[in-house]
């Protein structure tokens, strides 16, 4: 997959079930390749591999090129070794929901607690209807996205997120 990615990130309520409207859920594991002026990542989704480079972000988070190819297990885990440590470790949970797919990530490790969704869009301004269990937007805070997790993780920062979102 390769094109313009839009997506809109929010925090998850904690007194809100989302893993019984999932329809199926995967360990994810991924990794960071230093490259300047786009982010490359390396995926591990239960037993398949993908390489992922992203463009620099766009209309304040909201949208960025993406390049996606998947790879080979063994591929993937070779590339791990060249990543940045940190990896990031989540559970994503597939969340379907009125014509569109949530995908919720659960963390785990130095970002245990943190549990995010994300909706994809055809359009930036495409109306949409949330899941109950849907917080706050997040897309536009740079400290939500995967990459800066690595480098800035959830357990330094969490008492600065609502008591309902951790």
């Amino acid at each position: 997959m390769s094109g313009l990615e839009i997506e809109r990130k929010f925090l998850v309520r904690k007194d809100r079930n989302f893993r019984e409207m999932a329809s199926s859920s995967s360990r994810i594991k991924q990794g960071y390749i230093n490259a300047r002026g786009a982010t490359v990542r390396v995926r591990i989704r239960d037993d398949k591999g993908y390489l992922t480079i992203k463009g620099p972000s766009r209309d304040g988070g909201l949208s960025r090129y993406e390049f996606e190819k998947e790879i080979t297990l063994d591929e993937a885990e070779h590339l791990m070794e060249l990543c940045m440590l940190p990896v990031i470790d989540k559970t994503r949970y597939l969340v379907p929901f009125q014509g569109h797919v949530f995908e919720v990530d659960e963390f785990y490790g130095d970002n245990e607690g943190l549990v995010m969704a994300e909706v994809e869009l055809e359009r930036g301004d495409e109306q949409f209807d949330k899941p109950d269990f849907i917080g706050p937007e997040v897309t536009a805070d740079r400290r939500f996205r995967n990459a800066a997790l690595r480098e800035n993780p959830y357990k330094i920062w969490r008492e600065q997120i609502p008591p309902a979102y951790r």
